[in-house]
């Protein structure tokens, strides 16, 4: 064999392997943002769940708070926030400004329940109220599931960052335009804890 031809065979061999490792990392890629994406349909599949359960809850408090109009107003507002926040981050879950968004619309309606709430513990018969019990309890075990497909998702989203950000696997992602993916996060501490809704 000439030495020719043996160079061109190594060549060959070291584009074809060269080839494969580029190939596993962007498929490597691929599948971590596929993972953290459906990470967010299961949160998505919760806020709306929580989302249907408000007017409900804003309905069975009206007939016993009138006075307090302003706080079923501002949580109705805070929910149909919330609600087109979600919209905005289902179609790009990951966006920098979509989960800024929706971070920030969460914590107004996290705070707005919790007013709701407060204010709902003056009124015996509401918090006596079976639809209203129910709900409460619809709402927690919702929240609590919210927060399980919240740490399932960052945690999708920091495996697939990492990957992101190690080398070489940063140059092919720079190449192919793999954007960083954001995490979901409450914007202030106080709104990380889900409103109590417990009137025993």
């Amino acid at each position: 064999m000439s030495p020719a031809l043996i160079t061109l065979i190594v060549l060959v061999v070291v584009v074809f392997l060269a080839v494969i490792v580029i190939a596993g990392m962007y498929n490597r890629l691929v599948t971590l943002r596929n993972r953290y994406k459906n990470a967010f349909s299961q949160i998505d599949v919760q806020l709306k769940r929580r989302y249907d359960l408000i007017p409900n809850l804003v309905e069975v408090a009206k007939g016993y708070i009138k006075h307090e109009r302003e706080t079923l107003e501002a949580v109705i507002k805070a929910r149909n926030a919330a609600y087109a926040a979600g919209q905005q981050a289902a179609r790009s879950p990951g966006e920098p400004q979509a989960m800024t968004a929706l971070g920030g619309a969460e914590g107004q309606l996290t705070g707005a329940l919790g007013r709701l709430f407060a204010v709902a513990e003056a009124y015996p018969d509401l918090k006596a109220n079976q639809n209203m019990l129910a709900l409460q309890e619809e709402l927690s075990a919702t929240e609590n599931k919210i927060a399980f497909a919240r740490q399932a998702y960052n945690d999708a989203v920091m495996g697939y960052n990492t990957q992101r950000e190690v080398f070489p696997t940063t140059v092919i992602a720079s190449m192919f335009n793999f954007q960083a993916a954001n995490l979901f996060e409450v914007e202030q501490p106080a709104e990380r804890e889900a409103p109590k809704v417990s009137f025993t």
